[in-house]
């Protein structure tokens, strides 16, 4: 089972990172107004988990982790990276959308750039649980333009929880626009988050043409929690051609692999 199945679980994760990476146990109970109990129940499978570490008095984030906040970093720093390549793969998933269309967009940093690509077309229906999304495209050309409620994150702008699954639940769209952490030939598309990845699994589910956009350092890299069963994706919109054993997995997974040159 994954340690992170668990929502009192993320909850405590989450309690972790906003702190800076270590809490007492008291201090945890008490900001999820819980006992002290629970949070030590929930800690175990952590702990087993290998994602955080017992200290006295408390526990702190497993290095790993640690790693993983660092690698990942906050949603400016990532929006400027590989900007070049993100933008490309924002002009070629403009490309496939067309004025009128209705269209899920996540988080990501590259589904940012792909936001802004599409600020010109018209007529768009948007659904999406970023501000940052939300905020290009709402009052522009005629979009309507439809944010998730729920909690929302400081680090990147992103709503997550019931509230925002069950939004998201009521649509069914043209298009599902969604960013990965890492894409490896082995396990498919996965993320370092497990609320990301629960967005995405819904808005696979629930979109005619499903689209990946994610640049060439996501190739080969791994990520703990998978996205989804990788043959829900329709299209890989990505800025130049897979490695050839993720290539050959794409071909068995029926993805067909967008750039800019093609």
């Amino acid at each position: 089972m994954d340690p992170l199945a668990n929502h009192r679980q993320q909850e405590i994760m989450d309690a972790l990172r906003r702190a800076g990476g270590s809490l007492r146990v008291g201090a945890i109970a008490s900001e999820l107004n819980v006992t002290s109990e629970t949070v030590r129940r929930n800690l175990r499978s952590l702990v087993e988990g290998g994602l955080v570490e017992k200290m006295h008095g408390g526990v702190r984030l497993s290095s790993t982790d640690q790693d993983q906040e660092q690698e990942e970093g906050t949603f400016k720093q990532r929006f400027s990276e590989n900007i070049d390549a993100k933008k490309a793969i924002a002009r070629s998933v403009c490309k496939l959308i067309p004025d009128g269309a209705s269209l899920f967009l996540d988080i990501g940093s590259t589904t940012a750039h792909i936001a802004d690509a599409l600020r010109e077309r018209h007529r768009l229906t948007v659904v999406t649980n970023s501000i940052h999304v939300a905020s290009k495209l709402a009052m522009r050309n005629d979009n309507c333009v439809y944010m998730a409620g729920g909690r929302l994150r400081s680090h990147d702008g992103g709503a997550f929880g019931h509230a925002a699954m069950d939004f998201a639940a009521n649509f069914n769209t043209d298009f599902a626009v969604m960013s990965s952490a890492g894409i490896t030939a082995g396990q498919g598309f996965a993320l370092f988050d497990l609320e990301e990845a629960q967005f995405s699994r819904l808005i696979l589910q629930r979109a005619g043409t499903r689209i990946m956009a994610a640049d060439s350092s996501k190739f080969g890299r791994e990520a703990p929690i998978l996205i989804g069963d990788p043959t829900l994706v329709d299209i890989l919109a990505t800025d130049q051609r897979p490695p050839e054993d993720l290539s050959t997995a794409c071909a068995e997974w029926g993805i067909s692999i967008h750039t800019p040159q093609t």
